[in-house]
């Protein structure tokens, strides 16, 4: 009980009747009766209905934006704190359950324990670079749902999780936790009259994600019964088609495809937007499909020069030039306005702003920076650079090295490879998805030898891959050259932790020239 209090922050929303950091901060008091609350409730295979209201706070998105319009508004749904807490008792068994079974597709990566936006990404260009590498060409298909979590049909999702053989109190407690639901809107002080939701997984609810995974599981077997990839991350949706110029059946493929997903969502009552799907095609074009792509929906599907997915911007050749000059442009407009704030925080402070602002748009999805031509690293330098010369005061003309070095922070280059090796080995140590460990083998020589029990892992030959550019940026390529430059002892480390910290070590030594450890 003490662990479901301490995770996540504190939020109260107004259907509290206490605030929320009261009873997390006196866990001696609330440990007895939540405990008895929760039992109750997971006994009797109920909700408790007075934590069933939603309240939605609609909050102007951006404040040039005019007030009076209602469509600039973003709906921000708040939840009773008590039924978070039943929450997390539930979804930590849930869970478990989904794992254990392997019940969920291996390439849905939302709210999964390893899972993530950037395994999704690394996969996804992972398989097109290597089929460029081949001379081949793809087509990805980015799916705009509208109001996902809001069209979710209670009878087609309590069908489902009687599919995944979810029986008992169990599927009980789980249908009334999505039934009955209500939602009222809060301006101010004042709220709304109540109005009675038929159908919908209620949006900032902790088992909402797991739940809508559930919903979608049957997609991807659809969409991988064509021979197309498919990668899902909570409401999105991408498919890609991989062709080797000589598939005749591709275009007939595509179309049958697309008519099944349809489909689907139409019979599960999901509204499908083709008229925000974008389409990325990549490579050649040697049957002249680019411009003949079929239609989703009633909607002309057209090629775009770029794409954004999971809010990295893909283009035509993966030279991740465009997602690069966004981030600059994030990062240094919200430089600008730190900087007048330096004189009023302190130097911790400073940091925590900084990091929050800007080192994370840097380290997000970082992964596929490897390999950048130079032009496009240093300005991923420069950013960094600005930073650590707002967060320590230091002067334009100073050398940036002795900044970084006092910083401990690990230059944009290595801070990639570090993401790269620490990727690696989660999927060497099954810490994630099956999907990055498909893609490396560990080396197995022929006859015993000092490398027997090296745990090297195998660089793909010229005969696998053909470019430099997939050598060096492919992860199924770069990760095994990577790992396989690291000393054995720290390639023999099972602990997450112990490897983070020998391996940031090591590349910290080898970015500012110090002595190897």
């Amino acid at each position: 009980m003490d662990r479901f209090l301490q995770v996540g922050r504190p939020t109260t929303c107004l259907l509290d009747p206490c605030p929320s950091w009261l009873i997390r901060d006196c866990p001696d008091v609330a440990r007895t009766p939540l405990v008895e609350i929760i039992n109750l409730s997971l006994d009797t295979g109920t909700f408790p209905g007075e934590l069933k209201e939603v309240l939605v706070c609609p909050l102007l998105k951006k404040t040039s934006l005019d007030p009076l319009d209602l469509s600039n508004y973003c709906p921000v749904s708040n939840l009773p704190y008590l039924g978070k807490v039943i929450e997390r008792a539930v979804a930590e068994q849930l869970g478990r359950f989904l794992e254990e079974t392997s019940t969920l597709d291996p390439f849905q990566s939302d709210f999964r324990p390893g899972f993530g936006t950037e395994t999704a990404l690394v996969a996804l260009t992972d398989d097109l670079r290597r089929q460029l590498d081949r001379g081949g060409s793809g087509l990805l298909i980015l799916l705009d749902l509208s109001a996902a979590f809001d069209m979710v049909d209670h009878d087609l999702l309590d069908h489902h999780l009687a599919d995944l053989g979810i029986q008992g109190i169990a599927r009980n407690w789980l249908c009334s936790f999505i039934s009955g639901r209500g939602l009222r809107v809060a301006l101010g002080r004042e709220m709304s009259s109540r109005h009675s939701l038929v159908c919908r997984v209620p949006q900032g609810a902790i088992l909402s994600p797991m739940l809508f995974n559930i919903f979608m599981r049957p997609l991807a077997q659809i969409v991988q019964s064509f021979g197309l990839g498919c990668h899902q991350y909570a409401d999105d949706t991408q498919l890609y088609l991989l062709m080797d110029g000589h598939t005749d059946s591709a275009p007939n493929t595509l179309t049958r495809c697309l008519e099944a997903v349809a489909g689907w969502f139409h019979g599960s009552q999901l509204k499908l937007n083709p008229s925000k799907t974008e389409v990325l095609w990549l490579g050649r074009d040697g049957m002249g499909m680019r411009d003949q792509l079929p239609s989703l929906a009633g909607v002309q599907l057209v090629p775009l020069p770029s794409v954004k997915s999971l809010s990295v911007i893909l283009d035509a050749s993966l030279s991740m030039e465009a997602q690069v000059t966004a981030t600059a442009k994030a990062t240094f407009f919200h430089l600008r306005r730190i900087k007048p704030l330096v004189p009023y925080l302190s130097r911790p402070d400073l940091a925590t702003v900084i990091h929050a602002t800007v080192i994370s748009r840097l380290d997000y999805c970082n992964s596929l920076y490897a390999g950048l031509p130079l032009k496009l690293s240093q300005k991923l330098q420069r950013m960094q650079n600005a930073a650590a010369r707002l967060l320590t005061g230091s002067l334009p003309w100073e050398h940036i090295h002795p900044v970084l070095f006092k910083l401990h922070w690990l230059p944009v280059e290595y801070r990639v490879r570090f993401k790269v090796l620490l990727l690696t080995f989660k999927a060497l140590h099954g810490l994630g998805p099956s999907y990055p460990r498909d893609r490396l083998s560990r080396y197995a020589p022929r006859r015993a030898s000092r490398s027997t029990n090296s745990n090297t892992l195998v660089v793909p030959g010229p005969k696998e891959v053909r470019l430099a550019s997939t050598k060096a940026r492919a992860f199924s390529t770069l990760a095994p050259a990577c790992w396989n430059t690291l000393p054995r002892e720290t390639r023999a480390l099972h602990d997450l932790i112990s490897f983070r910290r020998a391996c940031k070590t090591q590349l910290f030594h080898l970015a500012f020239g110090l002595e190897p450890i």
